[in-house]
């Protein structure tokens, strides 16, 4: 707990012992049926979007996967001095224990509170978002607090090429640390939120780049706050790998900015031709594909399928036989006294005295092409409408 008694934030549990709550959460009894659909429509009303979002994004750093420490630089270094950053065990919004960064001196003027995190590589990422929750404490609900209390933090970053930091490098202030922007919070806690143990989390992002270096620091600096660093996940964001307009187009990175637009370019799809060129496709800053250029189209004897995504060539109902022959053709020779005979129509020209081909006549295959390869249902079918004339073969004589 802080050594002025004020709490930075609605709910957590110190290190160092002191205040433990936890936030109300108000609800009624559900049945199990009733608390099952609304698990599902809040799966499907937030986590769903959640989940497609996260697709286009690649994490770089987590702090609530830790399971120790964080470990994370402070100045002034802890123990030295009244001001610094501590790291304490935390609650998330869900009442997940996580380990967070929290400073509150808010008595004292001129205030200087760094915390920085570990090195952090940028594994190719041109442009690095970074999202924060926190939780800040209302000024004016501080009884007989000076003017210089503060409902803001700076957010900055310094690019390496190696591991290099130590406590006292790179120095705690502005150029060689590149300020990214000042964090407000929407909503700020008091007193009465406290009491009623009432958690109010705000989440920012901001982004920064273009980065060159093979890596990174962040940096949140405390000038006067009365807060709780929850939560930080670091991420760059991604096109990922797509089929359009018959082409495929490899995962991408977005660009150096948010209004970039980077090119890729694209190569047709299995059995298909290239009709109109270049064929491009381009990746924004949010990691969506857009403005396609160009396009293939499935060669002759080819029809799009699966949304245009796989040209697939036809092939009549012998090659499906052959295909059940090559499967069975151990288990059950019989098959071959028909696999060759290659006529589209089942009804065509077969000998009647073959109780094989007479059955073969009501497969629901006949009469018709069978693209190539055959679906797995098809391939089901195939196999087991053949295995079950087959085995008539083999019980019933020619008549």
């Amino acid at each position: 707990m802080p050594r002025n008694g004020l709490s930075p934030v609605a709910v957590r549990t110190s290190t160092k012992g002191g205040l433990s709550l936890a936030p109300a959460v108000g609800y009624t009894s559900l049945s199990a049926a009733d608390g099952y659909l609304m698990k599902m429509l809040v799966r499907r009303l937030f986590l769903e979007s959640s989940e497609w979002d996260l697709c286009f994004r690649e994490t770089l750093m987590d702090s609530t996967t830790a399971t120790a420490e964080l470990g994370w630089t402070v100045f002034p270094v802890s123990g030295s001095s009244d001001n610094s950053w501590e790291e304490v065990s935390g609650y998330d919004e869900n009442m997940n224990t996580i380990r967070t960064y929290q400073v509150c001196n808010v008595f004292s003027a001129n205030q200087n509170n760094w915390v920085r995190t570990k090195y952090i590589p940028r594994r190719g990422a041109q442009r690095i978002h970074v999202e924060m929750k926190f939780s800040v404490r209302d000024c004016s609900s501080i009884p007989r607090v000076p003017g210089s209390c503060k409902e803001t933090f700076n957010l900055y970053y310094y690019e390496s090429d190696a591991d290099t930091a130590t406590k006292s490098s790179p120095p705690w202030m502005e150029n060689p640390w590149i300020k990214v922007d000042t964090i407000a919070a929407d909503e700020s806690f008091s007193q009465v939120d406290l009491g009623g143990r009432v958690m109010k989390i705000n989440t920012e992002v901001r982004s920064f780049g273009p980065v060159s270096r093979n890596g990174f620091y962040l940096a949140f600096q405390d000038y006067g706050g009365c807060m709780s660093l929850i939560a930080v996940r670091v991420f760059y964001r991604k096109c990922p790998r797509a089929i359009r307009n018959g082409a495929i187009f490899q995962e991408t990175l977005s660009g150096a900015e948010s209004t970039s637009l980077v090119a890729a370019r694209g190569a047709c799809i299995p059995n298909a031709e290239e009709v109109d060129v270049p064929i491009k496709l381009y990746c924004n800053g949010d990691g969506e594909w857009m403005v396609p250029i160009g396009r293939c189209m499935c060669k002759a004897g080819h029809e799009a399928v699966e949304n245009g995504t796989v040209c697939r060539g036809e092939l009549t109902l012998s090659f499906a036989l052959l295909f059940a022959q090559t499967t069975f053709q151990e288990q059950l020779p019989a098959l071959s006294s028909f696999i060759n005979l290659g006529y589209l129509d089942c009804s065509e020209k077969m000998p009647r005295s073959s109780i094989v081909i007479h059955q073969l006549q009501h497969l629901p295959l006949c009469g018709r092409d069978l693209a190539w390869p055959p679906s797995p249902g098809v391939q089901r079918r195939v196999l087991s409408s053949l295995f079950r004339t087959a085995l008539s073969s083999l019980i019933t004589p020619s008549h």
